[in-house]
Protein backbone atom coordinates (compact mmCIF):
# COMPACT_ATOMS: atom_id res chain seq x y z
CA UNK A 1 0.00 0.00 0.00
CA UNK A 2 1.22 3.50 -0.87
CA UNK A 3 0.66 6.85 0.81
CA UNK A 4 -1.84 7.67 -1.90
CA UNK A 5 -5.12 9.44 -1.02
CA UNK A 6 -8.21 8.32 -2.92
CA UNK A 7 -10.30 11.44 -3.58
CA UNK A 8 -13.82 10.38 -4.50
CA UNK A 9 -15.93 13.17 -5.98
CA UNK A 10 -14.45 16.14 -7.82
CA UNK A 11 -16.96 18.90 -7.17
CA UNK A 12 -16.07 22.07 -5.27
CA UNK A 13 -14.73 20.33 -2.14
CA UNK A 14 -13.11 17.51 -4.10
CA UNK A 15 -11.26 19.90 -6.39
CA UNK A 16 -10.13 21.96 -3.40
CA UNK A 17 -8.83 18.78 -1.77
CA UNK A 18 -6.97 17.79 -4.93
CA UNK A 19 -5.30 21.20 -5.19
CA UNK A 20 -4.35 21.09 -1.51
CA UNK A 21 -2.83 17.62 -1.88
CA UNK A 22 -0.88 18.71 -4.96
CA UNK A 23 0.45 21.78 -3.15
CA UNK A 24 1.68 19.57 -0.30
CA UNK A 25 3.23 16.98 -2.59
CA UNK A 26 0.89 14.19 -1.50
CA UNK A 27 0.06 11.47 -4.01
CA UNK A 28 -3.60 10.99 -4.86
CA UNK A 29 -5.97 9.49 -7.37
CA UNK A 30 -9.22 11.18 -8.37
CA UNK A 31 -12.44 9.25 -8.98
CA UNK A 32 -16.04 10.24 -9.63
CA UNK A 33 -19.30 8.57 -10.57
CA UNK A 34 -19.89 11.03 -13.39
CA UNK A 35 -17.69 13.84 -14.67
CA UNK A 36 -19.34 16.91 -16.14
CA UNK A 37 -17.65 18.88 -18.89
CA UNK A 38 -16.93 21.62 -16.37
CA UNK A 39 -15.19 19.13 -14.10
CA UNK A 40 -13.21 17.66 -16.99
CA UNK A 41 -11.94 21.12 -17.94
CA UNK A 42 -11.06 21.95 -14.33
CA UNK A 43 -9.08 18.72 -14.02
CA UNK A 44 -7.36 19.29 -17.35
CA UNK A 45 -6.29 22.75 -16.19
CA UNK A 46 -4.23 21.16 -13.42
CA UNK A 47 -3.11 18.14 -15.49
CA UNK A 48 -5.15 15.61 -13.54
CA UNK A 49 -6.97 12.67 -15.09
CA UNK A 50 -9.81 11.17 -13.06
CA UNK A 51 -11.25 7.68 -13.22
CA UNK A 52 -14.97 7.72 -13.97
CA UNK A 53 -17.39 5.17 -12.50
CA UNK A 54 -14.97 2.32 -11.77
CA UNK A 55 -16.41 -1.17 -11.62
CA UNK A 56 -16.48 -2.95 -8.28
CA UNK A 57 -13.26 -4.83 -8.85
CA UNK A 58 -11.30 -1.71 -9.74
CA UNK A 59 -12.86 0.26 -6.89
CA UNK A 60 -11.82 -2.38 -4.36
CA UNK A 61 -8.27 -2.27 -5.69
CA UNK A 62 -8.14 1.54 -5.64
CA UNK A 63 -9.25 1.55 -2.01
CA UNK A 64 -6.83 -1.24 -1.06
CA UNK A 65 -3.93 0.60 -2.71
CA UNK A 66 -4.65 3.88 -0.88
CA UNK A 67 -3.64 5.02 2.58
CA UNK A 68 -7.01 6.69 3.11
CA UNK A 69 -10.17 7.71 1.30
CA UNK A 70 -11.24 11.36 1.08
CA UNK A 71 -14.89 11.45 -0.03
CA UNK A 72 -16.51 14.66 -1.18
CA UNK A 73 -19.47 15.82 0.95
CA UNK A 74 -21.89 14.65 -1.72
CA UNK A 75 -20.80 11.02 -1.33
CA UNK A 76 -23.55 9.56 0.86
CA UNK A 77 -22.85 7.19 3.72
CA UNK A 78 -24.54 4.37 1.78
CA UNK A 79 -22.37 4.90 -1.32
CA UNK A 80 -20.36 1.84 -2.34
CA UNK A 81 -17.01 3.63 -1.83
CA UNK A 82 -17.92 4.27 1.81
CA UNK A 83 -19.23 0.75 2.38
CA UNK A 84 -16.15 -0.85 0.82
CA UNK A 85 -13.75 1.48 2.63
CA UNK A 86 -15.31 0.56 5.96
CA UNK A 87 -15.25 -3.13 5.04
CA UNK A 88 -11.53 -2.90 4.34
CA UNK A 89 -10.94 -0.95 7.54
CA UNK A 90 -9.66 1.98 5.53
CA UNK A 91 -9.42 5.39 7.15
CA UNK A 92 -11.95 7.92 5.81
CA UNK A 93 -10.82 11.53 5.94
CA UNK A 94 -13.22 14.37 5.25
CA UNK A 95 -11.92 17.74 4.19
CA UNK A 96 -12.43 18.97 7.77
CA UNK A 97 -10.05 16.34 9.14
CA UNK A 98 -7.48 17.03 6.42
CA UNK A 99 -7.70 20.77 7.00
CA UNK A 100 -7.50 20.43 10.78
CA UNK A 101 -4.47 18.15 10.66
CA UNK A 102 -2.63 20.42 8.23
CA UNK A 103 -3.53 23.51 10.25
CA UNK A 104 -2.38 21.84 13.48
CA UNK A 105 1.08 21.42 11.95
CA UNK A 106 1.25 24.98 10.67
CA UNK A 107 4.45 26.90 11.23
CA UNK A 108 3.66 29.54 13.82
CA UNK A 109 0.80 27.53 15.30
CA UNK A 110 -2.81 26.84 14.43
CA UNK A 111 -5.26 29.69 14.00
CA UNK A 112 -8.55 29.80 15.94
CA UNK A 113 -11.47 27.73 14.65
CA UNK A 114 -15.13 28.19 15.55
CA UNK A 115 -17.80 25.94 14.10
CA UNK A 116 -21.57 25.82 13.65
CA UNK A 117 -23.77 22.85 12.87
CA UNK A 118 -27.50 22.18 13.00
CA UNK A 119 -30.34 21.24 10.70
CA UNK A 120 -31.27 24.87 10.07
CA UNK A 121 -29.68 28.28 10.62
CA UNK A 122 -26.05 27.31 10.00
CA UNK A 123 -25.26 29.69 7.15
CA UNK A 124 -26.85 32.75 8.73
CA UNK A 125 -25.11 32.09 12.06
CA UNK A 126 -21.75 31.51 10.38
CA UNK A 127 -21.99 34.72 8.35
CA UNK A 128 -23.17 36.67 11.39
CA UNK A 129 -20.23 35.37 13.42
CA UNK A 130 -17.83 36.21 10.60
CA UNK A 131 -19.20 39.76 10.46
CA UNK A 132 -18.82 40.21 14.23
CA UNK A 133 -15.23 39.00 14.17
CA UNK A 134 -14.40 41.25 11.22
CA UNK A 135 -15.92 44.22 13.05
CA UNK A 136 -13.70 43.29 16.02
CA UNK A 137 -10.61 43.75 13.85
CA UNK A 138 -9.94 40.14 12.92
CA UNK A 139 -9.57 38.57 9.45
CA UNK A 140 -12.09 35.73 9.52
CA UNK A 141 -13.17 33.45 6.69
CA UNK A 142 -16.49 31.60 6.44
CA UNK A 143 -15.58 28.16 5.13
CA UNK A 144 -16.59 24.52 5.06
CA UNK A 145 -20.07 24.24 3.57
CA UNK A 146 -19.68 27.59 1.82
CA UNK A 147 -18.15 28.53 -1.51
CA UNK A 148 -14.76 28.02 0.16
CA UNK A 149 -13.94 24.56 1.58
CA UNK A 150 -11.74 24.68 4.66
CA UNK A 151 -8.81 23.01 2.87
CA UNK A 152 -8.82 25.96 0.46
CA UNK A 153 -9.17 28.56 3.23
CA UNK A 154 -5.95 27.35 4.88
CA UNK A 155 -3.84 29.18 2.30
CA UNK A 156 -5.72 32.47 2.55
CA UNK A 157 -4.66 35.57 4.47
CA UNK A 158 -6.99 34.94 7.41
CA UNK A 159 -6.56 34.61 11.15
CA UNK A 160 -9.81 32.84 12.12
CA UNK A 161 -11.87 30.06 10.53
CA UNK A 162 -15.64 30.17 10.94
CA UNK A 163 -16.69 26.72 9.79
CA UNK A 164 -20.13 25.70 8.59
CA UNK A 165 -20.22 21.97 9.31
CA UNK A 166 -22.93 19.90 7.69
CA UNK A 167 -23.59 16.33 8.71
CA UNK A 168 -22.01 15.33 5.38
CA UNK A 169 -18.70 16.82 6.51
CA UNK A 170 -18.97 15.61 10.10
CA UNK A 171 -20.07 12.02 9.46
CA UNK A 172 -16.55 10.54 9.45
CA UNK A 173 -14.42 13.10 11.33
CA UNK A 174 -11.83 11.67 13.70
CA UNK A 175 -9.55 14.59 14.58
CA UNK A 176 -11.35 17.87 13.80
CA UNK A 177 -12.06 20.16 16.76
CA UNK A 178 -12.82 23.81 17.44
CA UNK A 179 -12.10 26.22 20.26
CA UNK A 180 -15.85 26.91 20.26
CA UNK A 181 -18.55 24.97 18.46
CA UNK A 182 -22.31 25.43 18.39
CA UNK A 183 -25.07 22.93 17.65
CA UNK A 184 -28.27 24.80 16.82
CA UNK A 185 -30.95 22.14 16.40
CA UNK A 186 -31.76 18.70 15.03
CA UNK A 187 -34.78 17.69 12.94
CA UNK A 188 -35.36 15.09 10.21
CA UNK A 189 -33.43 16.04 7.09
CA UNK A 190 -31.01 14.59 4.55
CA UNK A 191 -32.45 11.10 4.92
CA UNK A 192 -31.56 10.61 1.27
CA UNK A 193 -27.87 10.88 2.31
CA UNK A 194 -27.95 9.21 5.72
CA UNK A 195 -29.17 5.67 6.20
CA UNK A 196 -31.32 6.66 9.19
CA UNK A 197 -32.19 9.45 11.58
CA UNK A 198 -29.85 7.78 14.07
CA UNK A 199 -26.82 8.10 11.79
CA UNK A 200 -27.80 11.70 11.00
CA UNK A 201 -27.81 12.52 14.72
CA UNK A 202 -24.56 10.63 15.26
CA UNK A 203 -22.90 12.64 12.49
CA UNK A 204 -23.90 15.92 14.11
CA UNK A 205 -22.69 14.72 17.50
CA UNK A 206 -19.18 14.18 16.12
CA UNK A 207 -18.80 17.97 16.24
CA UNK A 208 -18.04 17.62 19.96
CA UNK A 209 -16.19 14.28 20.04
CA UNK A 210 -12.66 15.75 20.28
CA UNK A 211 -13.18 18.77 22.51
CA UNK A 212 -10.85 19.42 25.41
CA UNK A 213 -11.80 20.84 28.79
CA UNK A 214 -10.64 24.28 27.65
CA UNK A 215 -12.86 24.27 24.55
CA UNK A 216 -16.44 25.57 24.56
CA UNK A 217 -19.53 23.68 23.43
CA UNK A 218 -22.62 25.82 22.79
CA UNK A 219 -26.08 24.27 22.63
CA UNK A 220 -29.62 25.56 22.17
CA UNK A 221 -31.88 24.90 25.14
CA UNK A 222 -34.94 24.59 22.92
CA UNK A 223 -33.71 21.34 21.39
CA UNK A 224 -33.81 18.31 23.68
CA UNK A 225 -31.47 16.23 21.51
CA UNK A 226 -28.83 18.94 21.43
CA UNK A 227 -29.05 19.39 25.19
CA UNK A 228 -28.74 15.64 25.79
CA UNK A 229 -25.47 15.58 23.87
CA UNK A 230 -24.26 18.84 25.46
CA UNK A 231 -24.56 17.40 28.97
CA UNK A 232 -22.11 14.65 28.04
CA UNK A 233 -19.44 16.88 26.51
CA UNK A 234 -16.06 17.14 28.23
CA UNK A 235 -15.78 20.88 27.65
CA UNK A 236 -17.13 24.19 28.92
CA UNK A 237 -20.88 24.08 28.37
CA UNK A 238 -22.72 27.22 27.31
CA UNK A 239 -26.49 27.25 26.86
CA UNK A 240 -28.39 29.61 24.56
CA UNK A 241 -32.06 29.96 25.47
CA UNK A 242 -35.12 31.81 24.26
CA UNK A 243 -35.78 33.30 27.69
CA UNK A 244 -33.98 34.17 30.90
CA UNK A 245 -33.51 31.56 33.57
CA UNK A 246 -32.78 28.82 31.04
CA UNK A 247 -29.40 29.76 29.62
CA UNK A 248 -26.21 31.78 29.70
CA UNK A 249 -27.34 33.77 26.64
CA UNK A 250 -31.04 34.66 26.42
CA UNK A 251 -33.69 37.20 25.49
CA UNK A 252 -35.71 39.02 28.18
CA UNK A 253 -38.17 41.88 27.76
CA UNK A 254 -37.11 42.36 24.16
CA UNK A 255 -33.40 42.59 24.96
CA UNK A 256 -30.54 40.17 24.25
CA UNK A 257 -28.29 39.28 27.19
CA UNK A 258 -25.09 37.35 27.79
CA UNK A 259 -23.38 36.43 31.08
CA UNK A 260 -21.69 39.85 30.96
CA UNK A 261 -24.94 41.80 30.66
CA UNK A 262 -27.07 43.37 27.93
CA UNK A 263 -25.99 42.94 24.32
CA UNK A 264 -28.63 44.91 22.41
CA UNK A 265 -32.32 45.61 22.03
CA UNK A 266 -34.02 43.17 19.68
CA UNK A 267 -35.97 46.07 18.17
CA UNK A 268 -32.67 47.54 16.96
CA UNK A 269 -31.87 44.44 14.92
CA UNK A 270 -32.43 44.56 11.17
CA UNK A 271 -34.80 41.60 11.62
CA UNK A 272 -35.80 39.94 14.90
CA UNK A 273 -37.88 36.87 14.19
CA UNK A 274 -37.48 34.18 16.91
CA UNK A 275 -34.80 32.28 15.01
CA UNK A 276 -32.95 35.55 14.25
CA UNK A 277 -32.66 36.15 17.99
CA UNK A 278 -31.41 32.63 18.78
CA UNK A 279 -28.91 32.75 15.90
CA UNK A 280 -27.69 36.13 17.14
CA UNK A 281 -27.19 34.82 20.66
CA UNK A 282 -25.21 31.83 19.36
CA UNK A 283 -22.99 34.09 17.28
CA UNK A 284 -22.38 36.33 20.30
CA UNK A 285 -21.48 33.27 22.37
CA UNK A 286 -19.00 32.04 19.75
CA UNK A 287 -17.33 35.44 19.66
CA UNK A 288 -17.32 36.24 23.38
CA UNK A 289 -16.53 32.84 24.86
CA UNK A 290 -13.39 32.58 22.71
CA UNK A 291 -12.32 36.15 23.43
CA UNK A 292 -12.21 36.80 19.70
CA UNK A 293 -15.06 39.31 19.50
CA UNK A 294 -15.77 42.66 21.10
CA UNK A 295 -19.18 43.57 22.57
CA UNK A 296 -19.36 46.88 20.71
CA UNK A 297 -18.70 45.10 17.43
CA UNK A 298 -21.31 42.42 18.14
CA UNK A 299 -23.91 45.07 18.92
CA UNK A 300 -23.12 47.11 15.80
CA UNK A 301 -23.32 44.07 13.52
CA UNK A 302 -26.64 42.93 14.97
CA UNK A 303 -28.14 46.26 13.98
CA UNK A 304 -27.07 46.00 10.35
CA UNK A 305 -26.70 42.31 9.48
CA UNK A 306 -28.94 41.03 6.68
CA UNK A 307 -29.39 37.27 6.28
CA UNK A 308 -28.39 35.71 2.94
CA UNK A 309 -30.90 35.64 0.09
CA UNK A 310 -33.82 33.20 0.07
CA UNK A 311 -33.95 32.88 3.85
CA UNK A 312 -37.25 34.46 4.95
CA UNK A 313 -36.27 37.39 2.75
CA UNK A 314 -38.77 40.25 2.45
CA UNK A 315 -39.69 40.74 -1.18
CA UNK A 316 -42.64 43.11 -1.39
CA UNK A 317 -45.79 44.46 0.23
CA UNK A 318 -48.94 45.20 -1.74
CA UNK A 319 -52.50 45.91 -0.59
CA UNK A 320 -51.51 45.08 2.98
CA UNK A 321 -50.04 41.67 2.09
CA UNK A 322 -46.35 40.95 2.80
CA UNK A 323 -44.43 38.54 0.57
CA UNK A 324 -41.36 36.57 1.70
CA UNK A 325 -38.93 34.30 -0.15
CA UNK A 326 -37.79 31.38 2.01
CA UNK A 327 -36.83 29.07 -0.85
CA UNK A 328 -33.85 27.79 1.18
CA UNK A 329 -36.32 25.98 3.47
CA UNK A 330 -35.96 22.48 2.04
CA UNK A 331 -37.16 20.57 5.11
CA UNK A 332 -40.36 20.67 7.18
CA UNK A 333 -38.39 21.90 10.20
CA UNK A 334 -37.08 24.88 8.25
CA UNK A 335 -40.56 25.70 6.94
CA UNK A 336 -42.00 25.52 10.47
CA UNK A 337 -39.31 27.89 11.71
CA UNK A 338 -40.43 30.41 9.10
CA UNK A 339 -44.16 29.91 9.74
CA UNK A 340 -43.71 30.64 13.45
CA UNK A 341 -42.54 34.14 12.61
CA UNK A 342 -45.96 35.21 11.26
CA UNK A 343 -49.58 35.19 12.42
CA UNK A 344 -51.61 34.65 9.24
CA UNK A 345 -49.85 32.84 6.40
CA UNK A 346 -50.59 31.77 2.86
CA UNK A 347 -47.92 29.15 2.36
CA UNK A 348 -46.46 28.08 -0.97
CA UNK A 349 -45.02 24.62 -0.36
CA UNK A 350 -43.90 21.47 -2.16
CA UNK A 351 -41.19 20.27 -4.49
CA UNK A 352 -39.04 17.16 -4.37
CA UNK A 353 -39.16 15.49 -0.98
CA UNK A 354 -36.01 14.10 0.70
CA UNK A 355 -37.81 11.21 2.33
CA UNK A 356 -39.15 13.41 5.14
CA UNK A 357 -42.53 13.57 6.89
CA UNK A 358 -44.13 16.62 5.27
CA UNK A 359 -47.15 16.44 7.59
CA UNK A 360 -44.94 18.10 10.21
CA UNK A 361 -45.44 21.36 8.32
CA UNK A 362 -49.06 21.50 9.48
CA UNK A 363 -48.23 21.83 13.19
CA UNK A 364 -49.18 25.52 13.33
CA UNK A 365 -52.85 25.40 12.25
CA UNK A 366 -53.78 28.72 13.89
CA UNK A 367 -51.30 30.53 11.65
CA UNK A 368 -52.57 29.07 8.40
CA UNK A 369 -54.75 31.12 6.04
CA UNK A 370 -54.19 28.87 3.04
CA UNK A 371 -51.72 26.67 1.17
CA UNK A 372 -50.62 26.58 -2.45
CA UNK A 373 -49.26 23.11 -3.21
CA UNK A 374 -46.57 22.84 -5.90
CA UNK A 375 -44.22 20.34 -7.48
CA UNK A 376 -43.82 16.59 -7.14
CA UNK A 377 -45.02 16.62 -3.53
CA UNK A 378 -48.15 18.70 -4.12
CA UNK A 379 -50.49 15.81 -3.26
CA UNK A 380 -48.57 15.08 -0.05
CA UNK A 381 -48.72 18.74 0.94
CA UNK A 382 -52.46 18.80 0.24
CA UNK A 383 -53.03 15.76 2.47
CA UNK A 384 -50.94 17.31 5.23
CA UNK A 385 -53.10 20.44 5.33
CA UNK A 386 -56.44 18.77 4.68
CA UNK A 387 -58.91 20.08 7.23
CA UNK A 388 -56.45 22.72 8.41
CA UNK A 389 -56.98 25.41 5.77
CA UNK A 390 -57.92 25.80 2.09
CA UNK A 391 -55.46 24.16 -0.30
CA UNK A 392 -55.10 24.91 -4.01
CA UNK A 393 -52.76 23.34 -6.56
CA UNK A 394 -50.41 25.17 -8.92
CA UNK A 395 -48.46 23.65 -11.81
CA UNK A 396 -45.99 26.54 -12.17
CA UNK A 397 -44.57 29.34 -10.07
CA UNK A 398 -46.65 31.86 -12.01
CA UNK A 399 -49.76 29.88 -11.12
CA UNK A 400 -48.62 29.62 -7.49
CA UNK A 401 -48.22 33.38 -7.18
CA UNK A 402 -51.62 33.95 -8.80
CA UNK A 403 -53.24 31.48 -6.41
CA UNK A 404 -51.59 33.14 -3.41
CA UNK A 405 -52.83 36.52 -4.59
CA UNK A 406 -56.37 35.18 -4.61
CA UNK A 407 -56.07 33.65 -1.11
CA UNK A 408 -54.33 36.49 0.72
CA UNK A 409 -55.98 39.59 2.13
CA UNK A 410 -54.65 42.62 4.02
CA UNK A 411 -52.68 41.60 7.10
CA UNK A 412 -51.62 38.23 5.66
CA UNK A 413 -48.14 37.04 4.77
CA UNK A 414 -47.46 35.03 1.63
CA UNK A 415 -44.49 32.79 2.33
CA UNK A 416 -42.60 30.65 -0.15
CA UNK A 417 -41.22 28.08 2.30
CA UNK A 418 -41.45 24.81 0.38
CA UNK A 419 -40.19 22.24 2.90
CA UNK A 420 -38.79 20.34 -0.10
CA UNK A 421 -35.91 20.66 -2.53
CA UNK A 422 -36.37 22.49 -5.81
CA UNK A 423 -34.93 19.80 -8.05
CA UNK A 424 -38.22 18.87 -9.67
CA UNK A 425 -38.63 22.27 -11.32
CA UNK A 426 -35.28 24.04 -10.83
CA UNK A 427 -31.53 23.51 -10.58
CA UNK A 428 -31.46 24.74 -6.99
CA UNK A 429 -33.26 26.72 -4.29
CA UNK A 430 -31.75 30.02 -5.49
CA UNK A 431 -33.24 29.61 -8.96
CA UNK A 432 -36.60 28.77 -7.39
CA UNK A 433 -36.48 31.85 -5.17
CA UNK A 434 -35.45 34.09 -8.05
CA UNK A 435 -38.33 32.76 -10.16
CA UNK A 436 -40.75 33.42 -7.31
CA UNK A 437 -39.55 37.02 -7.11
CA UNK A 438 -39.81 37.42 -10.90
CA UNK A 439 -43.33 36.02 -11.03
CA UNK A 440 -44.41 38.18 -8.11
CA UNK A 441 -42.96 41.31 -9.69
CA UNK A 442 -44.81 40.64 -12.93
CA UNK A 443 -48.06 39.95 -11.08
CA UNK A 444 -47.81 43.08 -8.96
CA UNK A 445 -46.89 45.28 -11.88
CA UNK A 446 -50.00 44.17 -13.74
CA UNK A 447 -52.41 44.18 -10.77
CA UNK A 448 -51.20 46.56 -8.07
CA UNK A 449 -50.67 50.28 -8.65
CA UNK A 450 -48.37 50.85 -5.66
CA UNK A 451 -46.06 48.37 -3.94
CA UNK A 452 -43.24 48.37 -1.45
CA UNK A 453 -40.32 46.13 -2.46
CA UNK A 454 -37.37 45.30 -0.20
CA UNK A 455 -38.25 48.24 1.96
CA UNK A 456 -38.31 50.79 -0.89
CA UNK A 457 -41.59 52.36 -2.00
CA UNK A 458 -42.00 52.61 -5.75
Amino acid sequence: MSDQVLVYGVGIAGMATIRALMQRGIDFIAVDDHLSETQRRALADIDVVAIELPDDILLKKLIADSACVAPAPGIAEHHRVIIESLRQGKEIKTELDLAYEWESGRSGGARPIVTVTGTDGKTSTVLLTQAMLAASGRRPIACGNTEIPMVEALDMDVDTFVVEATSFRLAFVESFRSQASAWLNLAPDHLDWHTSMETYEAAKARLWRNLSTTDTAIGFAGDATVMRHLRNVQARQIVVAEQSGHGDYFCRDGKLFGPFGEITDAAAMYRSLPHDISNALVACALCHETGLGELSAMKAVLQTFVAPHHRIEFVAQAQGVSWFDDSKATSPHAALTALRGFDSVVLIAGGRNKGLDLSAMAREPKRMKGVVAIGESADVIARAFHGVCPVVFADSMNAAVSAALSLATAGDTVLLSPGCTSLDWYSGYAERGDDFVRCLKEALESNVPRTQSNGVTS
